[in-house]
């Protein structure tokens, strides 16, 4: 028997992609429940959003991470591949749904400390919010 062979970065699986409408349904609820909606409704609304931020911002300059959520790199620029990211931005559930739907001014999180960015290309600022107007 041979032994496996690493599946090259190409050929590996895409992770599905959320359905829109059940993402939406997910954000609406997650944002009018708060700490009461389930788990599986903040996971599955945390990375929608972040899906779309992926889709909406192409790139791997940036690293968004909503533990424990999800992450997604995004944002054109120089990329990083190995170790930590040097562009980062961290955040809870609520701060980041609120943030993706505009309920939450970038500027206003960042000097609330809701989100914690670091790297001279950690921001957000043009392209949030991911899902304006109401979800």
């Amino acid at each position: 028997m041979r032994p496996a062979r690493p599946i090259p970065q190409t050929r590996r699986m895409a992770r599905a992609r959320i359905d829109d409408g059940a993402g939406r349904i997910a954000v609406r609820k997650a944002l009018s429940e708060g700490d009461s909606a389930s788990r599986d409704i903040r996971a599955q609304a945390v990375r929608y959003t972040l899906q779309l931020l992926a889709e909406q911002a192409e790139g791997n300059t940036l690293e968004v991470r909503v533990p424990p959520f999800g992450a997604v790199q995004c944002v054109a620029g120089p990329r990083h591949t190995r170790g930590t990211p040097p562009n980062v931005i961290e955040t809870d559930a609520a701060t980041w749904l609120h943030l993706a739907t505009g309920s939450l001014a970038w500027a206003e999180g960042l000097a609330s400390g809701r989100i914690h960015a670091s790297g001279a290309r950690a921001d957000l600022s043009g392209h949030v919010p991911v899902l304006p107007g109401p979800p």
